[in-house]
């Protein structure tokens, strides 16, 4: 089992990258959109976990940036009709600590907010796995930011309904909190994050 590859990123697409080992050998993965954001330049040093999926015309390696984001992949396979692609697009139109939220919140107006997922798939998800996320590890969110709390929910849930990625809308909310006064409204969020998307 592969499950974690350093070396020098030679390729960096949006879904997929190339990394080239001390060994001399050369890995194709393919990535989510966070962690695609999170890669350095080609050229310099970068770290994946990794998981593979093995089917009979082929193998796909794919690279993620935290355990935590692993661990969530391979739930995601286990639920019904979920197969590597979309479980990769989960991963890139949602964080992971927000994807586990809204499957065990059951918040089907989130999932809805992905490509590919209508009413039907979310009812799905939650149904499958709803109870089955509590030893995926947990990493903070908008909740670790400064001033956080039920009005950074509210406002990401408001983006979300405006048609905004929750991906987006989670990176806005997090940069107004971050530049904002602590214990800012709902309201407030929305407009801040609103005018830094803009």
């Amino acid at each position: 089992m592969i499950s974690r590859i350093t070396g020098t990123l030679l390729v960096k697409d949006l879904e997929r990258v190339e990394i080239m080992t001390a060994s001399g050998l050369g890995y194709e993965l393919l990535v989510p959109l966070s962690v695609y954001e999170t890669l350095p330049k080609p050229g310099e040093a970068v770290t994946l976990e990794t998981y593979l999926v093995v089917r009979e015309d082929q193998w796909l390696l794919f690279g993620f940036s935290s355990g935590t984001e692993r661990r969530l992949f391979q739930k995601l396979l286990g639920a019904n009709g979920v197969g590597p692609a979309l479980a990769l697009g989960l991963l890139s139109n949602l964080t992971a600590e927000r994807l586990i939220r809204a499957i065990q919140e059951k918040d089907i107006a989130t999932l809805q907010g992905v490509p590919r997922v209508g009413r039907k798939k979310a009812e799905r998800l939650i149904l499958d796995l709803s109870d089955k996320l509590g030893d995926v590890p947990r990493e903070s969110s908008v909740a670790g930011v400064k001033g956080a709390g039920a009005g950074a929910d509210d406002a990401i849930r408001a983006l979300v309904s405006l048609g905004y990625t929750s991906a987006d809308a989670e990176k806005a909310v997090r940069a107004a909190l971050d530049s904002g006064p602590r214990g800012m409204s709902a309201p407030e969020l929305i407009r801040t994050a609103l005018a830094r998307m803009r």
